[in-house]
C-alpha cells in the first residue's frame, strides 16, 4: 500500500521526487471515488490535495497512520483542520509558492476590465469598427481597494503602484504600525465600507470563514463605486454571486472577474447569464507553469520533511 497518495494534478518532477524513497500513489480520478480513496488511504502516511478534495473526519478516520496533509495551494477550508489538529496530523499550504501567478491575474483582469476593448475581435473581424464604444478607461490614476492584506495583496500592491494606482487596503489582522503599509504605499481603511465606496477596483483576498462568508452581498454592491470592478480570486462564497450579477446587469458595476464560485464547477444555470463585462475562469489564478512547479516542490518538501522527522 501507499505511503503517499495525490488525489490532485501535481507536478512530475514532485511526484518523482517523492517516488524516490516512498510508494507513492497519484491518481488524480480518487478525487471523484471518496470509496477509492479511504481505500488508498489504509496504510497511508501522507495526503496530498488540491482544494477539490474534502478532508473530512471521516476521511481522517479510514487513515489511522496519516500524518500529514500537504495542500497544493493555500486555501484550508476543504480540509477539516480540527479533525486534523485532534489526530495531530500536520497540515502544510504551500504559502507564497502561487503569490506572484494570482497576482498577474488580477493585474491582468484589472486593466482588461477597465479598458474593455479585448473582446471585440470577433467584431473587428467581420469588419466593424466599434471605436467610440470600446473607449475605456486607464489604470493609472485609479483606486484599488485589497480586501486583506497577505502576501498576494502585496504582490498585487507592487504591480499596482508600477501602473500608478492608488491603493487602499483593510484587513483587520494587519496592525496600524505594520511597516507594510508604508513599504507598499497602502493607506491602510479599518472600514470595509470605506473602501468600496472609494474604490475603482476591488480585489478580494481573504479566506472563507463565517465572518466572510457572503462579504459581498447586495448591500456591500450598493456601496461600491458606480462603475467598479470587482476580482474575486480568495474563495467564491466570499461573494453573494446573484447580488454581484445583478449589480452588472443593472449597470451599477462595472465589470467582475471571478476565478472561484461557491459551487466548483459552476452549474449550466447560474447567475451570471446574460451578465455583461465579466470574466468568468475555472480556478486557474494561481495555477501556471511555474507557480505549479514551485507549489508542487514546496509540498514535496514540506511532506518529506513531516514523513523523515516521525521515521
Amino acid at each position: 500500500m501507499a505511503d503517499i497518495v495525490i488525489t490532485e494534478f501535481m507536478d512530475q518532477a514532485a511526484v518523482d521526487g517523492l517516488a524516490t524513497g516512498y510508494d507513492v500513489l497519484y491518481d488524480t480520478g480518487l478525487v471523484d471515488d471518496p470509496g477509492a480513496l479511504a481505500a488508498a488511504l489504509a496504510d497511508a502516511r501522507a495526503l496530498i490535495v488540491r482544494n477539490r478534495t474534502m478532508v473530512t473526519r471521516e476521511l481522517l478516520a479510514a487513515a489511522p497512520r496519516l500524518k500529514a496533509v500537504g495542500r497544493l495551494g493555500v486555501g484550508l477550508d476543504n480540509i477539516d483542520l480540527e479533525a486534523c489538529r485532534s489526530r495531530t496530523v500536520e497540515v502544510l499550504p504551500a504559502t507564497g509558492a502561487n503569490d506572484v501567478a494570482v497576482a498577474e491575474y488580477v493585474i491582468a483582469a484589472i486593466l482588461i476590465l477597465r479598458r474593455g476593448a479585448y473582446a471585440a475581435t470577433g467584431e473587428v473581424a467581420a469588419g466593424d469598427w466599434p471605436r467610440q464604444r470600446l473607449i475605456g478607461r486607464e489604470a493609472s490614476g485609479a483606486t484599488l481597494g485589497l480586501v486583506g492584506f497577505g502576501g498576494i495583496a502585496r504582490r498585487v500592491a507592487a504591480r499596482a503602484a508600477a501602473l500608478g494606482m492608488e491603493m487602499v487596503a483593510c484587513d483587520p489582522n494587519i496592525s496600524a504600525d505594520d511597516p507594510a503599509w508604508e513599504e507598499y504605499g497602502v493607506a491602510r481603511l479599518g472600514d470595509l465600507d470605506r473602501l468600496l465606496e472609494v474604490a475603482d477596483a476591488v480585489s478580494l483576498h481573504v479566506p472563507l470563514t463565517d465572518a466572510t462568508r457572503g462579504l459581498i452581498d447586495a448591500g456591500a454592491v450598493g456601496r461600491m463605486k458606480p462603475g467598479a470592478i470587482l476580482v474575486n480570486t480568495a474563495r467564491g462564497g466570499v461573494v453573494d454571486e446573484p447580488a454581484l450579477a445583478a449589480g452588472l446587469k443593472s449597470g451599477r458595476l462595472g465589470g467582475a472577474a471571478l476565478d472561484v464560485f461557491a459551487d466548483e464547477p459552476l452549474g449550466p444555470r447560474n447567475a451570471f447569464d446574460g451578465a455583461p463585462n465579466l470574466i468568468l475562469t475555472p480556478h486557474i489564478a494561481g495555477v501556471t507553469e511555474e507557480s505549479n512547479r514551485r507549489v508542487s516542490a514546496v509540498t514535496a518538501a514540506n511532506v518529506r520533511r513531516v514523513l523523515e522527522a516521525g521515521a
